[in-house]
């Protein structure tokens, strides 16, 4: 190849790679109503396509390579696994009925899912996409269960249980239970692992608990039917989503107060952010739309349509 041809070539290899790296992240959507995952492009704030993942999926986590997506599909008392390279369903773990909350260790290495019938923890292995273990909770109807950041404990909220379950990984048991409000639904830790917020719907209230120590640090009073919570990737903020007031309350982490509160659609439910803390995505499950929220700013920037009954938002 003549030395200008290889130089051209090579730019734009060059430039092609960095646009890749450079790609605006994909949020994927549950449509428990639809039977679908949504994905928006979150650059254009699009949807680019819809995958088929079960009857009623709920719950969902993204592999850290991006090849994988978990989905709990509670009647068919599964996780779906989604390949994102080809964007279809192409297996399922059994998990026990009606499972909900999904959510991935940060090395990626374990998948809990919440499974609400037999009041436990059941925890897949992402090396080889099959049932690892479970571990029973004392809290009836588990919802959600969520890894702290080193990985090393999980805290589960019971909706009938009126407290949180911490299960510890390395002896695989429930080791404390900590007394929260009515109903307790999200979970969001600070990315340094020091306190977990947990949204309590029925007393609309967040408690903030040391996650080492297990102890109640403070409560929060949120909007009415509090329930998601998503963390910002800087710990200086976290978003609590009101089911019945169609808002979402922005705490400042630092003071714990609440410092703005965005509308939204109908009954929104779970959110996430996308990696540079830049936008918010919240489903509105009664709407069948995905509010887009500004956080620098805390305002709306837009809804988008998605399939019926969206559950939640992972984004990667």
């Amino acid at each position: 190849m003549h030395h200008t041809s290889f130089l051209r070539a090579a730019a734009a290899l060059l430039a092609l790679s960095s646009a890749c790296a450079l790609a605006a992240p994909f949020a994927y959507v549950p449509n428990e109503g639809s039977g679908t995952v949504s994905v928006i492009d979150t650059e254009t704030d699009q949807v680019v396509t819809e995958i088929p993942a079960g009857k009623k999926p709920r719950g969902l986590a993204a592999g850290v390579d991006k090849h994988w997506l978990y989905v709990s599909d509670q009647p068919n008392n599964s996780l779906q696994l989604i390949d994102l390279r080809e964007r279809k369903l192409v297996g399922q773990v059994d998990l026990g009925a009606s499972p909900e909350g999904v959510s991935i260790s940060s090395d990626g290495r374990w998948v809990a899912a919440a499974v609400e019938e037999s009041n436990e923890i059941v925890i897949t292995d992402t090396r080889n996409n099959k049932r690892a273990f479970s571990v029973k909770v004392k809290g009836r109807n588990p919802e959600h269960a969520v890894f702290s950041p080193d990985g090393k404990t999980i805290f589960v909220s019971a909706e009938e249980g009126g407290a949180v379950d911490v299960i510890d990984i390395a002896s695989r048991k429930q080791v404390a239970q900590v007394a929260v409000g009515e109903r307790p639904r999200g979970i969001g830790f600070l990315p340094d692992g020091s306190r977990a917020y947990v949204a309590a719907e029925n007393s609309s209230e967040v408690f903030v608990i040391d996650a080492k120590t297990f102890k109640i640090l403070t409560r929060i009073k949120a909007g009415l039917r509090s329930n998601g919570v998503a963390v910002h990737p800087d710990g200086s903020r976290v978003y609590i989503s009101n089911g019945g007031a169609a808002s979402v309350s922005v705490i400042d982490s630092a003071s714990n107060q609440i410092v703005a509160t965005v509308p939204v659609g109908q009954r929104p439910w779970n959110m996430a952010l996308t990696p540079d803390g830049k936008k918010l995505y919240v489903a509105n499950g009664r709407s069948g739309t995905v509010s887009v929220i500004d956080t620098e700013r805390n305002v709306l920037l837009h809804d988008v349509a998605v399939g019926k009954l969206p559950w939640g938002v992972v984004i990667k």
